[in-house]
């Protein structure tokens, strides 16, 4: 996947695409990926990196939804539940299975959460990750050592799945890609292009070079998550709004608060939400809120009360309290809540997914969850096949397999979330002796891993690389700081670039990493 050969297709095309899709999260790739592969003629594109906003900024769960089902809505869980199944046996390279544990502390919470879990089970069908069942206190102690035992009566185990968000949108990119369909990252859309009152494309610009585009196409499809809203008044000024844009936060410890492999669940905060304590890359990743917010930014940023409420509810469950002082990262991500009014708090907004068709023809997706994308994408192309007359094609996604489709790719040790092109990394650092050099005496990660991301992953920028294509910055942002300047140095001679790129580049990550240090301080 190579951002030049993308731009090369663009210039190439000499008709106009079947499917525009504007933005590259995970129901844009999602979306980018079903098209193309009923042979439609696609063309995705994004404005920052794929996956820069929500898609990256998850809990890291493939789950049904326990909360759902306790808002009785059971469609959704079933949707979920199945769609979880699918994105195991689809991309099992990065989506496993992850055991939880529910404590209970009070004398209703054991056969309450057990029959809610047990009824989790029954609708996962032959989808399901493992059986629910109780757990005396003693065992539930053995499974979280570090449990605050305290008042424990014992728990509930039951499992779900757990992934790597980002990992999964860049292996999606390949996929559309090798399905026939062109992908671009960092290319902005400035306005719809229209004729007879109808949209029929999208005027661009390539944000690295400057170079403006007007690109044309049967249907356009907006799939820009909290920015939908921004798109479709570039149809309609006065398109009302349809996202609430809710606010979850994360932060991140060290492994020594809950050693071990299985994740803790709390089914009610103060604030009504759900509580995940959860192993992922051997930090402990904690959250999340619901802060509804009033605008969208592209980066945004943890609030001080936000990561206090963090650490207050952990410090409830967990022997060890944590403090401000041991958070590693710290990250925001938005949801793009589809909100028709009448809800008091975005803890209540819909989390299901909402098509919309303008007057004028263009399609919104929104809403959902990353366990959903890919029905979510299905039933995009099935409506924007029907807007355009396109040609009748099933959807085969169901059974696709995903760039990098490995069943054994632990076997790679950290290179396991490169799938089936782990031995070609492991190959290319094998080129160079330059290329199996440490990029951090604290971290895995190797310089030639740079030069993959950057050749085969579209990776453009430092950011692109410390955060999405390696988790480094929201798993250890100090040390993502520490690293920034030699990823710089080799993205650099990569792409050409010269040393005021590669200053520039560093400085610019080092401001944004400033706002992952959990110190509640957002940069300017």
């Amino acid at each position: 996947m190579n951002r030049d050969e993308m731009l090369k297709r663009i210039r190439r095309q000499d008709r106009e695409w079947d499917l525009i899709v504007v933005g590259g999260g995970a129901t844009g790739l999602g979306t980018a990926i079903d098209g193309a592969s009923r042979g439609y003629q696609v063309l995705l594109v994004e404005q920052s990196d794929f996956a820069k906003g929500t898609s990256s900024r998850s809990t890291k769960l493939v789950h049904g939804g326990v909360r759902y089902l306790q808002q009785g809505n059971v469609s959704l869980v079933l949707e979920a539940l199945k769609e979880r199944g699918l994105m195991r046996r689809n991309a099992p390279h990065l989506v496993h299975n992850l055991p939880f544990v529910v404590p209970n502390y009070d004398w209703w919470e054991g056969p309450f959460y057990g029959i809610g879990l047990k009824v989790y089970d029954m609708l996962a069908g032959r989808h399901g990750f493992g059986h629910s069942k109780g757990l005396s206190k003693e065992k539930t102690l053995a499974f979280i050592p570090t449990l605050e035992p305290r008042g424990l009566r014992g728990g509930v185990i039951y499992y779900d799945g757990q992934f790597d968000d980002a990992r999964l949108a860049v292996n999606m990119a390949q996929t559309a890609v090798e399905q026939g369909g062109t992908v671009v990252n960092y290319m902005r859309v400035e306005s719809l292009v229209k004729s007879g009152g109808m949209v029929r494309g999208v005027n661009v610009r390539d944000m690295e070079t400057g170079e403006a585009y007007a690109l044309t196409a049967k249907v356009v499809i907006n799939a820009t998550g909290v920015f939908s809203d921004a798109v479709r008044r570039m149809d309609d000024p006065e398109a009302p709004g349809i996202i609430t844009p809710s606010q979850g936060v994360h932060i991140v410890l060290d492994k020594s608060f809950m050693p071990g492999d299985t994740a803790i669940m709390v089914p009610h905060t103060d604030d009504g939400r759900v509580l995940f304590a959860i192993p992922w890359k051997n930090r402990v990743v904690v959250g999340t809120t619901d802060t509804e917010m009033a605008d969208a930014p592209l980066d945004p940023c943890p609030l001080p009360e936000e990561i206090d409420f963090l650490l207050s509810h952990a410090a409830r469950y967990l022997t060890k309290d944590p403090t401000r002082e041991d958070i590693l990262s710290a990250f925001a991500g938005l949801r793009p809540l589809v909100s028709l009014g009448g809800y008091e708090n975005t803890a209540a907004i819909s989390r299901d997914h909402t098509l919309n068709i303008s007057r004028s023809g263009l399609l919104t997706i929104t809403g959902g969850k990353w366990t959903t994308y890919r029905k979510m994408a299905e039933d995009t192309v099935d409506q924007a096949a029907l807007l355009a007359q396109l040609q009748e094609r099933p959807s085969v996604t169901k059974e696709l397999n995903i760039h990098g489709f490995h069943q054994n790719a632990g076997q790679f040790g950290h290179l396991a979330v490169y799938g089936s092109d782990a031995v070609s990394v492991q190959a290319l650092l094998g080129e160079d002796p330059r290329f199996a050099c440490p990029l951090h005496p604290a971290h895995p990660y190797l310089a030639g891993e740079v030069v993959w991301a950057v050749r085969r992953e579209m990776a453009r920028t430092v950011e692109d690389f410390l955060s999405r294509r390696r988790r480094v910055l929201i798993l250890d942002a100090r040390a993502s700081m520490e690293m920034a300047p030699v990823v710089a140095r080799l993205m650099a001679l990569e792409l050409g670039r010269d040393g005021r790129w590669e200053s520039d580049q560093t400085r610019a990550f080092e401001a944004l990493a400033r706002g992952y240090l959990g110190d509640g301080v957002c940069p300017a």
